[in-house]
């Protein structure tokens, strides 16, 4: 998001050097005699590149395949031609030349679709216009703001001054519970990363090896270190770890630094960096890229966009953060911050159809006037979410130490990291799964508007919007007894609670708790509810209950059960009790019967229930007091005809009695 100052002496600037082009973007019209194919991507592609494809369901296509090396060899030799960046998305290379002749070469070279000159000054040119910033200027720390907001719960990381962005969000809950980044791959695309490498901001970075893979798209080389502060201030929003002082959203998460932004100069160049740097992201195996870069306005007037291009298909860096997001990765995108300017609305890449486009607000969750408006310009809901924007923290670029700023640049990374963590709680969602969980945790999420889209997101609630994903059951009935299975992601922090109501209750009671074990992922537990000699008819409802920690609870699904009639247990008028006698009641049966023992004595008791065939259907031996028991035998799965019954006394064949089986 750059500004224009100075603008007299810029456009003079321009008028004197209008002829001075001297890069250009060269498109090619196919990727034939490729040597590379998509039968192979592990020649162009890391494995965790394609484990994502593969996990998403994500099938490879030519926009994966490398510029086709011979199209890029015969640009470089067809004069004075210096080769920048190639993008194999967009299937073309930006080039340095100020040799019309190799121009007009690469322009009849057959696969050549255009040629297009995007930047009038030469590299390193002393008179490149350096005159326009990113946001605003990094300031001390008020100690008066409302943002302003000191730790005060028992949380794992004690944020200092951070902790208002984090608490807005409920960030502070995905930390304590684990999801702090680990494993997660992040890509920064931005204008350079002053003082990385030194600042304490960033110890915890360097001495884990967080930092995997840097590279400036301007220079062409892997120093990233030296160049802009807003990087580097974008880096410590996520990555920060000074406990008590400055802690970011995702300080566990690994992390791509990639330059594509100069900041002494706005043109389409760097859109075509932006889309390189897209892509060595997803080769490398980035899950969330945070880009706290925008374009509206250039160098060169009449290359400016106008607000009808942000309608997500248009222009290069919009088009290039979709691919990222077909790619299966999440671009994190700043708005802009022309709300109080004549621009007014979202820039580019922030229109981006699959884009989460982030807006400002204050740790209160007042809208920041400077934060740009949507919707795009096809009617589309942007920016998509908001976070802290407005006296954002970041870190100071001379000691490292966390001080406020302003921008939606700074919201972006805030927000980034933390959708990173979520992410790592639930890998079996893709991006745009967790966009929406995320929109739909929102507290505008019912009514969106042109300022803060759908809403500043819920981590807790995003977090229980996608645990009840995870969530299956399965019923089954045998007999008089209900089991019931559930499938759930859960770990040890966690406990299931079964809430029960049957038709004679007045309410619902705790029924089972079963407790969580192990790590976070998927478990299956069951419970079973036995009906047997129960006096209870028609529907039992079950409500299942997440209770994590001490954080939050909340249901996730009500069961019903209908237990048949022929579970209650049966009144069997006996008006006379004949000691020492055996009766079989109903017979014929159709599904239940009851055999009733009478016996005056302590007796061993052992029953048999032979079919026709002489095959044993029921078995049951136990000792009987001086009193009548009713044997329930369930017939229901047995066929038409008649049985044998044989009942023991004290191991002494005593009764033998037969029962028909009617129906």
């Amino acid at each position: 998001m750059k500004k224009i100052f100075q603008l007299t002496i810029l456009l003079t600037f321009c008028i004197q050097n209008v002829n001075a082009q001297s890069r250009y973007i060269v498109r090619f019209t196919n990727k034939g005699t490729n040597p590379f194919s998509l039968a192979s991507p592990i020649q162009y592609l890391s494995q965790r590149a394609i484990d994502r494809r593969t996990r998403y369901n994500i099938a490879l296509d030519s926009t994966d395949l490398p510029v086709t090396p011979r199209y890029i060899d015969s640009v470089r030799l067809a004069g004075a031609v210096t080769i920048l960046n190639a993008s194999k998305w967009l299937n073309q290379v930006t080039i340095r030349t100020t040799d019309m002749a190799a121009i007009n070469k690469i322009n009849s070279l057959p696969f050549v679709m255009s040629t297009q000159a995007v930047a009038q000054f030469g590299a390193g040119n002393t008179n490149t216009p350096v005159n326009k910033i990113l946001d605003g200027a990094v300031t001390t720390i008020p100690e008066n703001i409302n943002s302003f907001v000191e730790t005060t719960t028992a949380n794992f990381y004690n944020y200092g001054k951070a902790n208002g962005q984090i608490k807005i969000h409920q960030g502070e809950f995905l930390h304590n519970h684990g999801f702090r980044g680990q494993n997660m791959n992040i890509g920064i695309l931005d204008a350079g990363f002053f003082h990385y490498k030194t600042l304490p901001t960033f110890d915890s970075l360097r001495a884990n090896n967080q930092i995997l893979n840097t590279w400036d798209f301007v220079a062409n080389n892997p120093d990233v270190d030296e160049d802009d502060t807003h990087g580097m201030n974008c880096l410590s929003g996520i990555g920060a770890n000074l406990p008590n002082k400055f802690v970011g959203t995702a300080p566990k998460a690994n992390f791509c630094l990639y330059r594509t932004e100069d900041v002494a100069s706005e043109t389409k160049i760097e859109e075509h960096n932006l889309a390189a740097g897209f892509e060595r992201s997803d080769s490398i195996g980035v899950d969330v890229c945070s880009v706290s870069l925008g374009y509206f306005e250039f160098d060169n007037p009449a290359q400016n966009y106008t607000y009808a291009n942000m309608n997500g298909n248009t222009t290069i860096s919009a088009i290039a953060a979709d691919l990222a997001a077909k790619k299966g990765m999440l671009p994190v995108v700043a708005a802009g911050n022309e709300g109080n300017g004549p621009w007014h609305y979202i820039i580019t890449p922030a229109d981006g159809d699959s884009v989460l486009a982030v807006g400002a607000v204050d740790t209160l969750g007042n809208v920041a006037n400077f934060s740009s408006y949507g919707p795009s310009s096809n009617g589309r809901v942007k920016p998509n979410l908001a976070a802290v924007g407005r006296n954002a923290v970041v870190a100071n670029p001379s000691t490292g130490d966390p001080v406020f700023s302003n921008g939606t640049s700074f919201a972006t990374p805030n927000l980034a990291g933390l959708t990173t963590c979520l992410w790592q709680a639930f890998p079996e969602f893709n991006n745009i799964a967790i966009l929406n969980a995320m929109q739909q945790s929102a507290n505008k999420f019912t009514a969106p508007n042109d300022r803060t889209g759908y809403g500043i997101p819920d981590m807790k609630k995003s977090f229980a919007l996608l645990l009840k994903q995870t969530y299956k059951k399965q019923i089954a009935t045998n007999l008089c007894t209900a089991t019931v299975q559930l499938t759930i992601k859960q770990d040890s922090t966690m406990q299931i609670i079964i809430e029960r109501k049957r038709s004679n209750d007045a309410g619902f009671t705790v029924y089972k708790t079963i407790a969580g074990t192990n790590n976070f992922s998927s478990k299956t537990v069951s419970f079973t509810d036995d009906f047997n000699a129960t006096t209870i008819t028609g529907t039992t409802i079950y409500k299942v209950k997440i209770d994590i920690a001490a954080d939050t609870t909340f249901y996730v699904d009500s069961l019903a059960v209908n237990m048949p009639i022929t579970c209650i247990a049966p009144v069997i008028p006996l008006p006379t009790i004949v000691a020492n006698s055996v009766s079989i009641n109903p017979n014929p049966v159709n599904n239940v019967t009851n055999i009733t023992v009478n016996r005056d004595t302590v007796t061993d008791v052992k029953i048999i229930m032979y079919n026709a065939s002489g095959r044993r259907i029921y078995y049951k031996t136990y000792n009987q007091a001086t009193v009548s028991q009713i044997n329930k035998v369930n017939m229901s799965g047995q066929g038409l005809g008649v049985y044998y019954v044989v009942v023991y006394a004290n191991n002494k064949k005593w009764q033998t009695l037969r029962v028909v089986k009617a129906n």
